[in-house]
């Protein structure tokens, strides 16, 4: 085993690579370029590597992202690099001595995708019981493919008992243009043991926290962050919480770089446009269960249930841009990805 580091924003970020464990196999498939890379201008050259704990990827021979399936109570994206290098989400709690980055809400790690409420078990919070448990979301199979430019992960969700509540199977597919780099994340939740309620609440679902400098404020509003918030309808800020849009994107400027974010929302979704749990200090989620918080309908009015044997797919497009999202032309992006 050897140890090689990458820079991020002026840090370096170390990460082991060592041989394959845990009897994971690393499986490469045949298959052509998404249809959806053509129709961007520029598709860049999208490399895997496969290590211990995690998937690197590289976008025309830069780091972009890697997908860490070890070491946390789910699997998640960091570092996450926009265009130019710039670190597009908070480090912390995933490194500890970032100045200026705020401390709240540890569960807040880089990109993730988990929900507050299934079957009653709390994935998104993932707090311990009094024995110190806590439930979940852990890896059980994985494959890669160069061709794809994309992964595939099979996932248990497991209780602080140890009783798996459902599983899951991720495809998330990379790419990248001249002026974006992007994640397609594809999620089919299965109730293979039983079925399977996703509660109505606010704390879920598809989820990322940003760079501190694209906060309009901190959660305790004493710090202005210069961040702006759009979505879909034109609302701004504050005002994009909790209400129904294709897309939102968050734009600033890091080191330097005006630079944005924008998680797309498709079209086959359940409860498409989906609702927003999408703060100005940061936390940055799509979220189509929460109806009782963003509309005050009436408690587990956004439940969905999965019978047993049944499942639910989701696909989200995040997409790291240069400028904000009218520079980045995000509606044409929502309406390119959308379109079959």
């Amino acid at each position: 085993m050897f140890m090689h580091a990458h820079q991020t924003g002026g840090r370096r970020i170390a990460a082991r690579l060592a041989t394959p464990v845990g009897g994971l196999a690393l499986v490469f498939l045949a298959a052509s370029t998404a249809a959806s890379m053509a129709r961007d201008p520029k598709p860049m050259a999208v490399s895997l590597e496969r290590q211990s704990d995690r998937v690197a990827v590289r976008i025309g021979g830069q780091t972009f992202t890697e997908y860490v399936f070890e070491g946390h109570a789910k699997p998640i994206l960091f570092p996450i690099l926009g265009p130019g290098g710039v670190p597009m989400t908070r480090s912390w709690p995933i490194v500890k001595d970032v100045p200026d980055e705020p401390h709240d809400h540890p569960h807040h790690e880089s990109l993730w995708f988990t929900h507050g409420k299934v079957n009653g078990v709390d994935f998104w919070a993932h707090k311990a019981d009094k024995d110190g448990r806590r439930p979940t979301v852990r890896q059980v199979a994985l494959t890669t493919s160069d061709e794809r430019s994309s992964l595939e992960s099979r996932n248990e969700w497991v209780r602080q008992d140890g009783a798996v509540v459902m599983t899951d199977t991720r495809r998330i597919g990379f790419w990248g243009d001249a002026g974006a780099r992007g994640i397609d994340y594809d999620v089919t939740l299965h109730a293979s043991h039983g079925p399977v309620t996703l509660g109505d609440t606010k704390e879920g679902t598809m989820a990322l926290r940003v760079h501190h400098a694209l906060q309009l404020k901190d959660l305790d509003g004493s710090k202005g962050a210069g961040g702006r918030m759009l979505n879909s309808e034109g609302l701004r800020d504050a005002k994009v919480w909790g209400r129904p849009a294709r897309w939102v994107d968050y734009s600033g400027t890091i080191d330097g770089r005006r630079v944005g974010i924008a998680m797309l929302d498709h079209p086959d979704n359940v409860g498409h446009p989906t609702h927003w749990h999408a703060r100005d200090y940061g936390l940055f989620a799509a979220n189509p269960f929460g109806l009782h918080d963003f509309t005050g309908a009436p408690p587990e009015a956004g439940n969905r249930t999965i019978p047993e044997g049944g499942t639910l797919r989701l696909r989200f497009r995040i997409v790291f841009h240069d400028g904000d999202a009218d520079e980045a032309d995000i509606d044409r992006r929502w309406r390119e990805w959308a379109t079959p």
